[in-house]
């Protein structure tokens, strides 16, 4: 295999992967705050609009309500990271140039890849932590519908969303430098 197929084949995967990884985001994070998604990422993606579900709430505080909240869930996580994915992709492509050929390209780096969705999935459930341990009792200026019965759970979920995408730009820097030191273990003949 040549590396312009390894490339294109690794921009192909990347956003699968990334949505993925969002599907399997958003269904624990759905599990613990059922509010954030009814009351905030249902709107923000438009899923009433879709015919999905109708707002149960009002103008001032909408609610949405879906005939089927998981694949609602499962929607909005493919929504919000396949592009993460891809761009993760396009740089873990273009590092995977360095190596000697496309089939150690592609393999190198989509073990990259996973390198940096456990990285993701871990820095977010630090995030969950963190959420619990600071910001539940000291909630940060955050979007925070008027309606919610489970704040703390809403604000726990917001924290590991924002510690998720983190954890994708440690995870990027991570997979580079994995990248990097195969190509440098490959070179001085240790694999």
């Amino acid at each position: 295999m040549n590396k312009l197929i390894a490339f294109i084949l690794i921009l192909i995967i990347a956003p699968i992967l990334g949505g993925i990884y969002g599907v399997i985001h958003d269904q624990i994070t759905y599990s613990i705050s059922e509010e954030y998604y009814t009351k905030f990422k249902f709107i923000q993606f438009g899923l009433e609009n879709w015919g999905m579900g109708q707002n149960i709430g009002t103008i001032r505080t909408p609610e949405i309500e879906l005939a089927n909240p998981r694949l609602g869930a499962a929607i909005v996580g493919v929504l919000a990271t396949w592009w993460v994915g891809l761009i993760i992709g396009i740089f873990l492509g273009f590092i995977g140039l360095i190596h000697r050929n496309g089939k150690e390209m592609l393999n190198i780096s989509l073990k990259a890849f996973l390198l940096t969705i456990g990285i993701a999935l871990l820095t977010g459930l630090i995030g969950l932590l963190y959420g619990k341990i600071f910001l539940v009792d000291n909630p940060p200026n955050w979007f925070l519908p008027d309606n919610l019965i489970e704040r703390g759970s809403f604000i726990m979920v917001g924290s590991m969303h924002n510690f998720s995408y983190l954890g994708g730009l440690i995870g990027l820097i991570s997979a580079i430098t994995y990248s990097i030191r195969q190509k440098r273990g490959y070179k001085n003949g240790k694999q």
